[in-house]
């Protein structure tokens, strides 16, 4: 349950950098408020999934989630570029991430 939460709150840290970026520094409404909608759930769901993950775990990862996702956003949606550092920077975070799950308990 705790791995759940946890990609639960990477995913949502996700969505609140997208519309963070989308809030033109919190001067769009809608934006913002989904930006601390989303803020707040994912803060809830790492909190929740650190009752079990050790603290260190549980914040790589969804710092990591976040990071990877919003790379890939930023692709994706706004045509940063996708050299081969980039992308190798990238996967050595995802490496990094996997390394992080094997070896930790839960």
């Amino acid at each position: 349950m705790a791995w759940i939460a946890l990609l639960a709150a990477g995913a949502l840290e996700i969505v609140w950098a997208y519309f963070m970026k989308e809030s033109s520094g919190f001067t769009r409404l809608w934006p913002s408020a989904i930006t601390i909608v989303t803020m707040i759930a994912s803060f809830v769901l790492l909190s929740v999934a650190m009752r079990t993950l050790p603290l260190g775990t549980a914040y790589t990862v969804w710092t990591g989630i976040g990071a990877i996702g919003a790379f890939g956003v930023g692709i994706v949606v706004w045509g940063a570029p996708a050299d081969t550092l980039r992308v190798s920077a990238a996967l050595l975070i995802v490496c990094g991430l996997v390394l992080m799950k094997l070896a930790s308990p839960g």
